[in-house]
């Protein structure tokens, strides 16, 4: 029995090391992105672009979200949004933006997506033909830019061999407690995970929703978006196929924002354990591994084995200050995220909710979207009858 506590002791104690030295890896990320964002220069790369926009429904934040877009100091671009049904609250949105922006292309596509179970990379492949410009820009319909996001985004592809943009986002969340929390992990941690993978892996090999942006010949060197039309994480799996063609993705200075629903507690369980599985699926080892960067469930887990011995305290006093150092770095100087540094009182409920995920992810494969259920197999979506 002794023998058996001590081993329990050696193990949370290893989870709180580990975890403190992959905050670490996470801050040197940082302190890289915040040195190539200060150094950077302004590129005067302004091609023609294409946003394309696939949408179903819509949410309250939605048109503030488009208008954005209509905001831009950019010289010639275009919006082609694509809608299933033209009675879609979502292309009511659109033709009122039309209409407040006369002077923009702003174009509104009736798609009818068949093939495959994506339906939006489905609406993609059909909005496609519409978009008349070299490069392409994808984003989430609630994605919100500041005035000089193209500028920001569009810089880095002067350079041929990058074949792919992608942006970090922060998260304004709803008032529940289960979009606060996700609003806390997407800033506090996610976007550290992406960060340290490019610090690992030498560079980013995958790309965010927040932002796709690709000149069309990438597309078609990787056969378009019909492989796509099975994955569930098209976003990831664009990226990686553009990263292995032989381009480079590039991760832009810019910072944009995603507006997150007022989810209900199974709403919030549900979304994020879509989530989670989805990485795991992607990613086996990596996910694996995540197990080892929870440092502050860790630490309290060795403060309970230790029977709150003085020396587990003070692991977890070093451990609380690392967690905070790196979650106060990716929301200030990162994100600029003021309104999420109020919330990070809930970083230690968050990082604990996000263990017991962790496990639960292994309990299965299955998932629930867009009111459907699938079950994931090598990133791709299987419909259950």
């Amino acid at each position: 029995m002794h023998y058996a506590h001590l081993i329990l002791e050696a193990l949370t104690v290893i989870g709180a090391v580990s975890g403190t030295a992959y905050y670490a890896l996470c801050l040197w990320g940082a302190a890289r992105f915040i040195r190539e964002r200060r150094a950077a220069q302004s590129e005067a790369f302004t091609p023609p672009v294409s946003i394309l926009k696939p949408l179903k429904g819509a949410d309250p934040s939605m048109y503030e979200a488009f208008r954005s877009h209509c905001l831009q100091d950019y010289p010639e671009y275009e919006i082609v949004f694509g809608v299933a049904d033209l009675h879609d609250p979502a292309a009511q949105a659109v033709e009122r933006l039309q209409q407040e922006f006369p002077e923009l292309t702003i174009k509104l596509v009736q798609c009818s997506p068949s093939g495959g179970t994506n339906r939006k990379v489905a609406t993609l492949q059909e909005m496609l033909p519409h978009a008349r410009y070299p490069y392409l820009l994808i984003n989430d319909s609630d994605i919100r830019v500041g005035t000089n996001y193209l500028h920001e985004v569009m810089g880095p592809m002067l350079d041929s061999k990058v074949g792919m943009v992608t942006a970090l986002y922060r998260a304004a969340p709803g008032k529940t407690l289960g979009s606060k929390l996700e609003a806390i992990g997407i800033g506090t941690d996610f976007m550290g995970g992406v960060l340290s993978a490019r610090e690992i892996e030498g560079g980013l090999h995958f790309a965010l929703g927040s932002t796709l942006t690709f000149p069309r010949e990438a597309l078609e060197k990787i056969g378009g978006f019909a492989p796509l039309l099975d994955y569930l994480a098209d976003d990831y799996e664009l990226g990686a196929r553009i990263s292995q063609a032989g381009y480079q993705v590039a991760l832009a200075r810019t910072i944009v924002e995603t507006h997150l629903p007022d989810y209900s507690w199974p709403a919030f369980w549900k979304h994020q354990l879509r989530w989670n599985r989805t990485i795991r699926d992607k990613r086996k080892g990596g996910y694996f591994g995540v197990l080892l960067t929870f440092g502050l469930p860790w630490a309290l887990l060795t403060v309970i084995a230790s029977l709150g011995a003085g020396w587990a305290w003070m692991l977890f006093l070093a451990v609380v200050v690392a967690r905070y150092a790196l979650a106060l770095t990716l929301m200030g100087p990162i994100l600029h995220d003021r309104r999420g540094t109020g919330n990070l009182s809930l970083v230690p409920l968050r990082d604990c909710v996000a263990m017991v995920l962790w496990f639960w992810t292994y309990l299965g494969d299955e998932i629930e979207w867009r009111g459907e259920t699938f079950r994931l197999r090598d990133g791709k979506l299987i419909r259950i009858e």
